[in-house]
């Protein structure tokens, strides 16, 4: 029996025909610089003529289902026998990617949530219910008595198109006004929307001022708005901007906390819909880090502030004010500072004390001081610098989402259960404990009966993902990782 492979004259891609005796039966590591060939020699040359004579091995027939790779340039191979390849495959990078996603699982608990979840107030708990048009009139009365409203119909959210045939229907009607991408047009006048952009479009209904003689006209007018957007209103008051959505249909009695109809949509971290909107999605952000922007922790604080707190700089200066009215010593190291000190420097004070303010000139305007990083936040967002933009990211480190907690979805999406879960508990469990805990939950017969399949679906995915060793894994884990 032949003890060696052994390849002679390869010439494929880099290989510059070179010659290698390769010991069959063994455990074989290719290794060289990045264009040295190892691929070359291992899946084009060996594996190439392996699977070529594995091949012929095959029917005419057989062969016609299968591809074959060319034959590599190479004089000869003696003593291969029929291979097979186990190519390296690198994990998604997309930071939105998680397990849950990737093996579709993620998208039968969306299924299983629109079909048959309760939705609850993030606020005060309570279910969620329908608000009739009336409980909509004396909720307006609690919330903007005596103010000039704009009661709104939404009748698109966050969609590609250009809703011309939308905009015709509306005149057609009688309406007047819409309000696009806030933005209000008249709709007897041409609206241009670009199709390969998203919108949202409201319908404006009323402008009305929200007292007892009006109450009649602010009935009808929600009364429309209902009808034309299918149960939702959005009331909009224009002197402190101050929004309430309103549902015919899932709305809750005590706050008035109201949520879209349940979709599979809805409960999507990459759909605007459903997604956390302070990290829209991603679970966490980029934030300045007090750590990063004192480059020496050991050195005088005074010293060792990076460039964007340059003592010149007005940053600087209205940080060595800070220091002198809370008594902070510019001259010791960063680690020997107080918790209670490091946030007065960085994230601010309410106000600053008025008898110490009064005793020290000071650049502080008002007896207002945000912090450092929420100043420095704001000269992030406004500057058109990319090159400045790449600086400030070199300061900054991620950090959980405080508003999902890390879960990715918006306070009312989040808020919904099945079987007393909602879908953030379920998918932060390990696949092992997510399977019994799947196989168990308390449903209705009727409720039974509607996700039979979704929740079988669910089951034998869990069970192939756990049978092969990926117990340990969550459904929210990034793909990455």
């Amino acid at each position: 029996m032949i003890q060696d492979i052994i390849i002679q004259g390869a010439r494929v891609h880099n290989l510059k025909n070179i010659s290698v005796t390769i010991p069959r039966n063994a455990l074989v590591v290719i290794t060289g610089l990045s264009g040295s060939g190892k691929s070359s020699l291992a899946f084009d040359t060996i594996y190439a003529e392996g699977q070529r004579r594995y091949m012929e091995s095959l029917s005419a027939y057989a062969r016609q289902f299968l591809d074959q790779l060319d034959k590599p340039d190479v004089d000869s191979i003696e003593g291969l026998s029929p291979a097979i390849s186990i190519d390296q495959k690198s994990g998604s990078k997309n930071p939105r990617s998680t397990v849950g996603t990737v093996t579709e699982i993620y998208d039968y608990f969306r299924l299983l949530f629109s079909s048959i979840g309760t939705a609850h107030c993030p606020n005060c708990k309570t279910i969620i219910t329908k608000m009739s048009v009336q409980e909509m009139v004396e909720h307006s009365f609690n919330n903007f008595q005596d103010a000039i409203v704009m009661i709104l119909s939404p009748l698109v959210s966050n969609r590609k198109g250009t809703f011309q045939d939308l905009f015709d229907q509306l005149l057609q009607k009688g309406f007047r006004r819409v309000l696009v991408n806030d933005k209000i047009y008249r709709l007897d006048e041409p609206i241009k929307l670009k199709q390969g952009l998203k919108h949202t479009i409201s319908l404006i209904v009323d402008r009305i001022t929200v007292t007892k003689d009006n109450e009649s006209r602010l009935f009808q007018s929600i009364e429309t708005a209902c009808q034309e957007s299918e149960g939702l209103v959005l009331i909009n008051n224009e002197d402190s901007k101050q929004s309430l959505l309103l549902s015919e249909k899932l709305s809750c009695p005590k706050c008035g906390f109201s949520i879209p109809e349940l979709s599979a949509r809805y409960f999507s971290f990459n759909s605007p819909m459903g997604a956390c909107t302070t990290c829209n999605g991603l679970s966490e952000f980029k934030d300045f880090e007090p750590d990063l922007l004192v480059l020496d922790h050991n050195k005088p604080i005074s010293k060792s502030f990076c460039k964007l707190l340059h003592p010149r700089s007005k940053l600087g200066t209205m940080l060595k004010d800070i220091m002198i009215l809370y008594d902070i010593d510019p001259n010791i190291a960063f680690s020997q500072l107080t918790q209670e000190q490091i946030n007065i420097l960085f994230y601010g004070v309410k106000e600053i004390d008025a008898n110490a303010y009064s005793s020290v000139n000071t650049v502080l305007k008002n007896r207002i001081w945000d912090g450092v990083i929420p100043l420095l936040r704001q000269q992030y967002k406004y500057t058109y610098s990319e090159s400045r933009r790449f600086y400030y990211k070199s300061f900054m480190a991620p950090r959980k989402c405080a508003s999902c907690k890390g879960f990715r979805l918006n306070p009312g999406a989040s808020h919904v259960q099945v079987g007393g879960f909602t879908l953030s508990q379920l998918i932060s469990m390990q696949i092992k404990d997510l399977l019994n805990t799947i196989q168990s939950l308390t449903l209705s017969d009727a409720e039974e009966i509607i996700v039979k399949q979704v929740k079988k679906e669910i089951i034998n995915r869990l069970s192939f993902l756990n049978n092969v060793g990926l117990g340990y894994l969550s459904l929210d884990r990034k793909s990455g990782t």
